[in-house]
């Protein structure tokens, strides 16, 4: 195994050499647990943690390394090591943090391809995929759409769910698979190109540990079941993890996510409601609603059937959520700002005071 099997390619080669990160290792971050980051190389893992000036200089999440990172690191007992330097991301998959007004979480870093996979049975919702499309075209990853546990429904039922996704969503990839007979692996292995990272994102239950165990030819997560009491799935994966598979891919499980909480993205919202944002250009008024104004060409588009009522209605929900994600990092912002003020001048009058 070389780097370049783990995604390592020219650009960050480049970066190495002008940033003089000679005197380092490179690794790539594939686990994360409470600031501390297991780093693979093609020959070893380290149980690695920050250098204190890059932890105390970090302003940001976006300053901490995320799973997916490219990192230079310094062995300094056997597989330990400290981080020294973040790489550039080529790619950033990021969702608001639950629970933490105005804040991101990043879900993992230099992806190429995400994995969106939904069971057919209980999961399916149209919406919650419209969600996970605009998280992944805001961060220019291709999504590709994996249909789970098919073997549940006849196929009259299948056809009629991918048709349901096809009325709504243009020009992109569906796969079927059942983890139970391993129909469809066979077109899911295909598509999976030797370097590239492949990031899993679904709910809990629909079957993304299964699917990385049936892919790697390996038992390397535990799968639960759908609890039928609550009609919702277990959490299994507790934490992201990078694996590279036999075919030459690189996979990233991720926890089961019951909120899809949408931050800062204007263009990923674009490309994936992409016929809405474009016949809103006709809209009689440049700040259209699309809710009632005479002249909306959206509403006229709804009535006519060439927009899905329900895509309009999860477009405007989702718009509202990053207009207000967005007001959320401006009030942030200010605290932040109005905090520094108070603190330069309470230092500035202890200076006064001292002379």
């Amino acid at each position: 195994m070389t780097n370049q099997d783990l995604g390592y390619n020219e650009s960050l080669e480049k970066y190495r050499i002008e940033e003089k990160l000679d005197s380092f290792e490179t690794g790539r971050v594939i686990s994360e647990h409470k600031e501390r980051y297991t780093v693979k190389t093609p020959t070893n893992e380290f149980d690695s943690e920050l250098i204190g000036n890059l932890r105390f200089t970090a302003e940001s999440r976006y300053d901490f390394p995320a799973v997916g990172d490219w990192v230079a690191f310094s062995e300094y007992d056997k597989n330990k090591a400290l981080i020294h330097a973040v790489y550039p991301r080529a790619s950033i998959l990021e969702r608001q943090a639950v629970g933490r007004k105005g804040q991101i979480q990043i879900i993992a870093t230099n992806i190429d391809f995400g994995l969106i996979v939904q069971a057919v049975n209980r999961d399916f919702n149209l919406n919650r995929l419209e969600r996970y499309l605009t998280i992944c075209n805001s961060s220019r990853i291709e999504p590709i759409i994996v249909l789970s546990k098919i073997d549940l429904l006849n196929e009259s039922e299948l056809e009629d769910i991918i048709n349901q996704i096809r009325s709504r969503i243009k020009k992109l990839q569906i796969i079927t698979v059942s983890n139970q007979i391993e129909d469809g692996y066979k077109d899911l292995n295909q598509i999976i190109q030797k370097g590239k990272t492949y990031c899993l994102l679904g709910s809990s239950g629909v079957g993304k540990s299964t699917l990385l165990n049936n892919l790697s030819g390996k038992l390397l997560m535990e799968t639960g079941q759908i609890s039928d009491s609550v009609n919702k799935g277990r959490h299994i994966t507790s934490h992201r993890e990078l694996v590279v598979l036999e075919n030459g891919g690189i996979l990233i499980d991720n926890p089961g996510m019951r909120e899809v909480g949408i931050s800062d993205l204007s263009q990923g919202l674009e490309t994936t409601f992409e016929t809405i944002v474009e016949i809103s250009k006709s809209c009689k008024f440049k700040d259209c609603s699309h809710t009632h104004e005479k002249g909306c060409a959206i509403l006229e588009a709804v009535n006519n059937g060439k927009v899905d009522p329900g895509a309009l209605l999860n477009f405007q929900k989702i718009e509202r959520e990053r207009s207000h994600f967005e007001s959320s990092i401006a009030d942030r912002r200010k605290k932040d700002k109005d905090f520094g003020k108070m603190i330069k001048g309470i230092q500035k009058e202890r200076r006064k005071n001292k002379y």
